[in-house]
């Protein structure tokens, strides 16, 4: 049984623009390429962001942390690996990244991203919603079996 509820990975090509002027990546691209990986993952669930806003759902970041052990590079292919060790607490969710070299194992940022659930008319934090329970549950239990 693997050690995880979810894993996806997205792959982003690093443009010209994302680095600084030593060529490697600027830091903080680092937070836009785990909300892609992180949207993109919700959405191969059929839990798109957008649904959620529709519904009067935000998730700001409450919490979050980047750990740099090697430079990423203008051109360079990564894959961003989003993992999701543990299912929702009542009002937060936490994801898990890796950052790679497509092709390569040496991993060269990690991080996580912690997300509070908050009704937007009340602005106050809420459950996390049935349906994103719903999946997850359906998820964990197929890993189960």
């Amino acid at each position: 049984m693997p050690d995880f509820l979810l894993e996806y990975i997205h792959t982003h090509r690093v443009r010209y623009r994302e680095t600084d002027p030593m060529k490697i990546v600027y830091h903080t691209h680092y937070l836009d390429y785990f909300e892609v990986a992180r949207t993109e993952a919700l959405r191969s669930l059929g839990l798109p962001y957008k649904s959620l806003e529709d519904a009067g759902i935000i998730m700001p970041v409450v919490d979050l942390a980047l750990n740099f052990r090697s430079p990423a590079r203008y051109d360079d292919i990564l894959e961003i690996r989003t993992v999701m060790t543990a299912s929702p607490t009542i009002t937060r969710v936490t994801f898990n990244y890796e950052t790679r070299r497509k092709n390569e194992t040496e991993i060269l940022v990690t991080g996580h991203v912690t997300l509070c659930f908050i009704d937007v008319e009340r602005n106050r934090p809420i459950r996390a919603p049935e349906s994103f329970r719903n999946v997850l549950e359906k998820l964990f239990s197929a890993q189960k079996a």
